[in-house]
């Protein structure tokens, strides 16, 4: 590039040159995502308005370099497809020039006059820095301009420039666990916006990625029905969990709120300790008789609403088939299921010898179990034979970790996440995959 740090304001206008030399158009504006938290918002690439008057979006990966008097492109191909802005998007110079925000350390009010945009290592851009001028009464000397780090200047996040209905757009683009981090960045005014648009569904998939701490404070800001509803659209494991953290009396109310048929095998799994396998599985599982066939097995594991992990292997009982269910046969891999011919019985292909848990099983032996078997799931099997349920390894690595670990999820440094939002914070509130035409793949 021509520069290491670039300013906005200088490149409206400027000339855009493809790899051949030929020139295509100028450049419009500079597109940026707005972020939850006070992380430089990254740049994703260049409004480029054509010969046409046509404008298009262009990559900053398709950009081979900027100097002071032209931007040219790298080869590859662009999207032709006319700009249309995002909910968590902003225009450099359409939106962000002539902001008002205000100055973290003196609580000065400003406006932006312009914006710089820098390279990281990962070769991504970040809008770093912003040139401001502290506002002043009129017939006052008029105030200098200072060029501050974007984290010393409040105003310009996601949560201050989006209604809740602009939030809830973006929400809408998120992964479960991305949007449990988004959300307890909000303030509490905020969250409490968000939660109460959400439907409930969509709210069951959230408290499951919470803090158990959030998980409290949200939930009681729910009135008692909604509660209650959140919890039976909650996965009976998670629930359960979630109600051992509340006072007894709360706990067993919202239990008596509960559908009957919903309530049931969460008050089943609050019997056993929460470190047991007991007290981790999901009563869920993927049971089939064994005169099903290899066909029927691979369609319950194909539904999308199926987590990975307990889509690994299914289960083979004798009626009946919910838990606890008839006497257990064994269990059959996915990967011997891809192998078999669809006609064939799961009956003819169930691994009837490999261990199975008892609910009292202890979290070091459910550790060991899966360490010693390579597995992602297991069975929990009463003396009866009554298949109970299975324990997943998320559920495992849920509870061997830190207590607080998802308080800690965004924080630098903070662990394990999806990709740059560990790495350097950059996509912590937004959505994890852009998509084709925002990241420069896939382009026709």
């Amino acid at each position: 590039m021509g520069s290491a740090r670039i300013f906005v304001a200088r490149m409206a206008g400027l000339a855009v040159f493809g790899p051949d030399g030929e020139r295509i158009g100028k450049v419009r504006d500079v597109v940026a995502t707005l972020r939850l938290d006070a992380t430089p918002p990254r740049v994703l690439g260049l409004v480029v308005e054509l010969t046409t008057r046509r404008r298009i979006f262009v990559p900053m990966l398709r950009v081979a370099d900027i100097d002071p008097t032209a931007v040219t492109l790298a080869s590859g191909s662009v999207s032709l497809r006319g700009f249309h802005q995002r909910p968590n998007e902003t225009l450099v110079l359409g939106q962000m020039l002539d902001a008002p925000v205000r100055l973290r350390d003196s609580g000065e009010e400003a406006v932006v006059v312009d914006a710089a945009i820098e390279p990281l290592r990962s070769r991504d851009w970040v809008v770093g820095r912003l040139a401001v001028r502290a506002r002043r009464p009129r017939l006052t000397r008029r105030a200098q301009v200072q060029v501050l780090p974007w984290s010393a200047v409040q105003g310009l996040t996601l949560s201050d420039r989006q209604g809740t209905e602009g939030l809830l757009a973006v929400f809408e683009t998120m992964r479960p666990t991305d949007l449990a981090v988004a959300l307890s960045e909000l303030p509490r005014k905020r969250q409490h916006e968000v939660i109460d648009s959400l439907d409930d569904e969509r709210l069951a998939d959230v408290f499951e990625e919470l803090s158990e701490s959030e998980q409290r404070t949200l939930l009681g800001h729910l009135d008692s029905e909604r509660a209650a509803d959140v919890l039976e659209a909650m996965s009976p494991d998670d629930a359960a969990d979630l109600l051992h953290e509340l006072p007894d009396e709360e706990a067993r109310r919202l239990l008596g709120l509960m559908e009957p048929e919903e309530s049931e095998p969460v008050r089943r799994l609050m019997r056993y300790s929460s470190d047991t396998a007991g007290g981790l599985m999901t009563p869920e599982p993927i049971i089939l008789r064994p005169d099903a066939t290899v066909a029927e097995a691979l369609a319950r594991i194909r539904n999308p609403d199926i987590p990975p992990a307990l889509a690994s292997m299914v289960f083979v009982c004798r009626p009946p088939t919910a838990t606890p269910t008839g006497r257990y046969l064994g269990c059959v891999h996915a990967q011997r299921l891809l192998r078999e011919a669809p006609f064939e019985l799961v009956a003819g292909v169930v691994d009837a010898e490999l261990d199975r848990l008892a609910p009292d099983a202890t979290l070091g032996e459910i550790t060991r179990y899966f360490a010693a078997y390579n597995l992602v799931e297991a069975p929990v099997v009463d003396g009866e034979d009554h298949l109970l349920g299975a324990v997943t390894v998320d559920d495992v690595l849920d509870h061997l970790l830190p207590i607080g670990w998802r308080d800690r999820m965004n924080e630098p440094g903070g662990g394990a996440g999806h990709g740059a939002a560990v790495v350097d914070g950059v996509l912590a509130a937004v959505p994890p995959s852009p998509p084709a035409d925002r990241n420069g793949t896939n382009h026709a």
